[in-house]
């Protein structure tokens, strides 16, 4: 008899009792490759010596000082590392615990950004459809993951919310890709012209959208577009790499690929790599400047922002995650996932795309390829892939909802950066194996 709240209230999950490497072992001695990471977090694998001794050495020293009376060395020290490495113009770290506290502290930054620089109307936040920012109120206000909103939606604070750059979806068939993607950017500068730009405080968008759509990244001039659009209109653009950064695309800030930067940047779960919580909100000198020379002080905090112990952890992780070698090792193993993929899915008949960059891919599933027709929701294909993928000792990450909250199943798959080629053929052997299972327990012919 449990006295945890669980996420499932129905669940009867294995217990997880020890880590090594790319691997989780429960208290029955199962081994379960973590081909995703836990939720795109563990990017160091369970067991690095590295991680825990910084945590060890910072403990012993001291665990916790609160930010309200001190500073602590491991916290400017990352601040300093992050910077060093950050996007053009990004200059100072709001250090936090995850990634809805980010998403929370980079819209209320921008909130106060324009009303100490004069301009209190700007109050809209406009944000994309099958998005996913988090889950506190006003994470899950910008976030398009309706599904998750549902249930909340008296508490939400209203914002606006435009169609992703979502070329598999959304591309027409006389449409080139670069058309596309200006026409997907477009729709931002529409609703700012709806709501009266003098009203609208900022764009919060993913690189590549992670849990909602399954590792779909933008088409090429999409966020060069979008940032012309928000310079001209003063719009501050906030990338929300929680999921995507962190090395994870094979760039330590995914908008690296995009060859752009934003106003404020937040990112969290690869940052700790699930050995401590931890995020952190990166913002430009230019708003840093603004709040310092106008009242002085952000208005907003939590307890364990700039937590010692966790900074000293993200500091040990940082260092191995960014050197060029780990970086292209990313690439390299990306490059010989998305093969082994494409090479057993691609024609599958109920696999419509393989997509994503680096070692963050998703593979979309459909009744008919032909079409792009989704399973009918009440399957739950993506739960028994789950369910299936668990049982062959697999961890991936399923979700449905994938094209409007309600249809569409996709597996996203982000295994950590020490993976190697016996891993990759691992993950899509056993990935195949529970995706026949699944379909199979869902009642679908699989001899087609």
């Amino acid at each position: 008899m449990s006295n945890v709240f669980p996420r499932h209230c129905a669940a009867n999950l294995p217990t997880a009792v020890k880590g090594e490497g790319c691997y989780i072992i429960d208290s029955e001695g199962k081994r379960y490759l973590d081909a995703c990471g836990g939720a795109a977090v563990s990017c160091l694998g369970h067991s690095n010596e590295a991680v825990l001794t910084a945590m060890q050495t910072q403990m012993n020293a001291i665990a916790f000082a609160h930010t309200g009376f001190f500073t602590s060395q491991p916290a400017e020290d990352l601040a300093a590392a992050l910077i060093e490495k950050a996007p053009e113009g990004l200059e100072r770290v709001y250090l936090v615990s995850g990634g809805s506290e980010a998403t929370e502290a980079a819209l209320k930054l921008a909130r106060q950004y324009h009303v100490e620089r004069g301009e209190p109307s700007r109050k809209h936040i406009i944000a994309r459809l099958q998005s996913y920012h988090g889950n506190t109120l006003g994470a899950l206000s910008a976030g398009g993951n309706m599904w998750r909103r549902e249930p909340f939606e008296p508490l939400l604070i209203e914002m606006s919310h435009i169609e992703p750059c979502y070329a598999y979806r959304h591309q027409r068939e006389e449409e080139s890709i670069e058309a596309y993607a200006l026409r997907a950017a477009q729709s931002l500068e529409d609703e700012i012209l709806r709501l009266g730009a003098e009203n609208v405080a900022a764009f919060i968008a993913e690189p590549v959208v992670g849990a909602t759509m399954g590792a779909v990244p933008a088409e090429a001039g999409y966020y060069k577009r979008i940032r012309e659009i928000c310079n001209k209109y003063g719009v501050l653009l906030i990338l929300d790499e929680v999921m995507c950064g962190m090395g994870r695309t094979g760039h330590l800030f995914a908008c690296e690929a995009d060859g752009i930067s934003p106003d404020i940047l937040c990112i969290a779960k690869g940052l700790g790599a699930g050995y401590q919580p931890i995020g952190a909100m990166l913002a430009s000198g230019k708003i840093y400047e603004t709040i310092k020379n106008g009242s002085g002080f952000f208005q907003h905090g939590h307890t364990y922002i700039g937590h010692p112990t966790a900074a000293a952890a993200a500091l040990a992780v940082l260092q191995q995650i960014s050197t060029p070698e780990r970086l292209q090792h990313i690439s390299i193993m990306g490059e010989k996932l998305r093969s082994a993929l494409d090479k057993r899915f691609g024609q599958h008949p109920f696999v419509g795309d393989i997509r994503g960059r680096g070692l963050f891919i998703g593979l979309e599933l459909v009744e008919d390829r032909s079409c792009k027709k989704p399973f009918n929701p009440a399957l739950k294909l993506n739960a028994l892939v789950k369910k299936q993928a668990m049982a062959a000792g697999l961890m991936c990450y399923p979700m449905g909802g994938t094209l409007d909250g309600k249809h569409g199943d996709h597996v996203l798959l982000a295994p950590p950066f020490i993976i190697e080629e016996e891993q990759v053929t691992e993950i899509v052997d056993k990935l195949d194996m529970a995706l026949i299972a699944a379909l199979q327990q869902a009642g679908i012919n699989t001899d087609v």
